[in-house]
C-alpha cells in the first residue's frame, strides 16, 4: 500500500449547496467549509467528500459528448421508486439510461450518479 484515501474532490460553482444535496443523499455531516472549498463525511476524521468552487464550471454531458462524466457515485438504497422520489425532491434529476437494479440521475450541477439495489 502507498497511501489510505482521503477523500474525492467534485468541482462545482457553489460548494456549499452541491455539499448539502450530498449531506441529504449520503447521510454525511460538515466536515470543513472554508466557503469555496466544503468537505463532508461520517466523522472528521475519516475520509470526505469535498466541494471546491469553479467559476466557470461546465457540467458533463450525458451519456457522452463533449464533457463526459470523470466520475460518480453509486449509492444503495432497498427500494429504487423511494429513492428516486426523494432525490427528485432534493433537486437531482433522472437521466437515460438504467434497468432494472438502477437508475441514473444528475445532481443539481449536473455531476452524474446511480441509485443502486446491487
Amino acid at each position: 500500500m502507498i497511501g489510505t484515501w482521503h477523500g474525492l474532490v467534485i468541482d462545482c460553482p457553489d460548494p456549499q449547496e452541491l455539499a448539502s444535496f450530498y449531506r441529504e443523499l449520503l447521510g454525511m455531516v460538515p466536515v470543513q467549509d472554508d466557503g469555496d472549498w466544503v468537505v463532508i463525511g461520517d466523522a472528521p476524521d475519516r475520509p470526505g467528500v469535498a466541494f471546491q468552487q469553479i467559476p466557470d464550471y461546465q457540467a458533463p454531458t450525458w451519456p457522452g459528448g463533449g464533457r463526459p462524466q470523470q466520475m460518480h457515485f453509486d449509492v444503495k438504497v432497498d427500494d429504487l421508486d423511494e429513492g428516486e422520489r426523494r432525490v427528485l425532491r432534493l433537486g437531482a434529476q433522472r437521466l437515460e439510461g438504467g434497468g432494472e437494479a438502477f437508475r441514473v440521475f444528475a445532481d443539481p450541477v449536473g455531476h452524474p450518479f446511480c441509485l443502486v439495489t446491487m
